[in-house]
């Protein structure tokens, strides 16, 4: 059986399957942000950030370059910092838990545990698709 799971999680297939999926909600919403350019205006403005449009293209840009680049399993780690800065700075800009009243505060507090998760997930990417031999702690 454990050959089996090996040749499954070792393809090349399954690999490609996987960058996707973990890259998809990434991907996805940069593609709703041009798609729906006056959507994702108004969620940056709705953030504060200004210039709105700017943001708006700057965003869907990392997302969708970013989550190319783990797809397509090339600069593998330039992708996955990308996405994971991204992602740690969405946790001031978008889910200040800490200024929120309950039940608010609960529910975006799980947001970022989430963002954080996907930041290990992202880190486990860029390390994964790493060449270099690994060396034993000493």
């Amino acid at each position: 059986m454990s050959a089996l799971i090996d040749s499954i999680t070792g393809s090349r297939a399954f690999g490609f399957l996987a960058r996707t999926i973990l890259t998809s909600m990434f991907w996805l919403s940069g593609i709703a942000k041009l798609a729906d350019f006056n959507a994702g205006i108004a969620e940056m403005a709705h953030f504060g950030l200004e210039p709105p449009a700017l943001f708006n293209i700057a965003t869907a840009v990392t997302q969708i370059v970013g989550s190319v680049l783990i797809i397509a399993n090339r600069w593998t780690w330039l992708g996955a910092g990308m996405l994971a800065v991204f992602t740690a700075l969405t946790i001031p800009i978008a889910h200040t838990f800490w200024t929120m009243q309950e039940p608010m505060r609960t529910i975006e507090f799980h947001v970022v545990m989430e963002h954080i998760t996907v930041i290990g997930a992202l880190m486990v990417v860029a390390w994964k698709s790493s060449k270099a031999p690994v060396v034993p702690a000493q």
